[in-house]
């Protein structure tokens, strides 16, 4: 006798079926609302309304790598340019550790109070493994991302100048015409982005630690040379009296520097930005060297200068950029790699070989 047939458990039923009441109309509006994207015209209108949802869309054309990106993105930089250049570019940099987001914070807090409007452009470091960055500035500085005279834009490093966002100095135009008249820049602290971001900023402030050894650091890196003042952070409580000690160290190795083009004799300033102790005076020291290097005409020299190695750095990028990207160099590329690989040739062969297609 046969066993009968057993039902199987999985049983697939029809699905069910739209409702005709509803209003396909109303949902092809939806969808093409959502795959449609604000022209060029659209977004610099919003940029000079200070539209922040506009700032940041122009802002994340200006980060892409696409190519139709980039094209829309120059046209909203050109747009943007007329009405740019009127803010105080600040860079801060320091050790990690140092307390730069929580300064950050402060600082941009109490520059608002004084009303401000203020731009933080913080560079989050990018794995160089999975390229990923964790974007956590507006985490970190939950207080200043609720002002309203206050944006934050955390920007992957990437691979380019050492950590600096690649398009931070477009970026710095957007938020210029949007209406904010002080920008602060965070590096990541670490390798060359102190560099970049020197080359971008009218003031270049470095946080320094103390009783961790931050002291010689900074003297063996030659950071110290390019700062226009050192502020020693979490100088509070028992640390207090070794911030004194250290900012007396640190004013005898700045004057072991030559003198500055603009003729300012960089300073050291305490301050403990969780306290928020010595921050008005922090402030009150980038307006005297605002107002020295306006007068003696230093501070457009120096921005004109900026945008002449801006424009030789933009073309060695861009040079770089297509010639990875061209078709037959991308093939022989892997040949070449293979080769080497096999020892059959070498890096400069290789190389000469694959420059002779360009």
């Amino acid at each position: 006798m046969t066993n009968p047939r057993k039902s199987s458990a999985l049983k697939e039923h029809e699905g069910v079926s739209e409702p005709e009441t509803t209003n396909k109309r109303a949902i092809q509006a939806i969808k093409t609302k959502r795959q449609s994207q604000p022209s060029a015209a659209d977004l610099v209108k919003g940029i000079l309304a200070k539209n922040l949802t506009a700032l940041s869309r122009a802002i994340t054309l200006v980060e892409s790598t696409n190519p139709q990106h980039l094209k829309k993105a120059n046209t909203i930089i050109q747009a943007c340019l007329p009405y740019a250049n009127k803010s105080v570019r600040i860079g801060i940099t320091g050790v990690p550790g140092v307390g730069k987001s929580t300064f950050i914070e402060t600082f941009g807090t109490f520059l608002t109070s004084q009303g401000k409007k203020v731009a933080v452009l913080a560079v989050d470091p990018s794995s160089t493994l999975s390229h990923g960055s964790i974007l956590g500035d507006k985490t970190r500085m939950e207080d200043l991302v609720k002002d309203d005279n206050a944006f934050i834009r955390p920007s992957p490093s990437g691979t380019s100048l050492g950590g600096v966002a690649r398009k931070s100095r477009e970026t710095i135009i957007l938020c210029e015409a949007a209406g904010f008249d002080t920008i602060l820049i965070e590096t990541v602290g670490v390798g060359q982005s102190e560099t970049a971001v020197h080359s971008m900023v009218d003031f270049f402030l470095l946080l320094k630690l103390t009783g961790a050894g931050d002291e010689l650091q900074g003297i063996k890196r030659g950071i110290m040379e390019m700062a226009d003042a050192i502020v020693i952070n979490k100088a509070d409580g028992d640390n207090l009296k070794n911030a004194k000690t250290a900012k007396v160290e640190f004013n005898r190795a700045l004057h072991l520097y030559p003198p500055k083009e603009s003729g300012w004799q960089p300073k050291v300033l305490l301050a403990s930005a969780l306290q928020n102790e010595g921050i008005p005076e922090v402030w009150q020291l980038i307006e005297d060297y605002l107002d020295l290097s306006k007068t003696t005409h230093f501070f457009d020299h120096k921005r004109n200068e900026q945008n002449k190695f801006w424009l030789l750095q933009t073309i060695e990028d861009r040079l770089k950029s297509d010639f990875y990207n061209n078709p037959a160099i991308k093939a022989e590329l892997q040949i070449q790699l293979q080769h080497i690989e096999n020892g059959t040739t070498s890096p400069f062969a290789a190389a000469e070989v694959l420059l002779g297609l360009k």
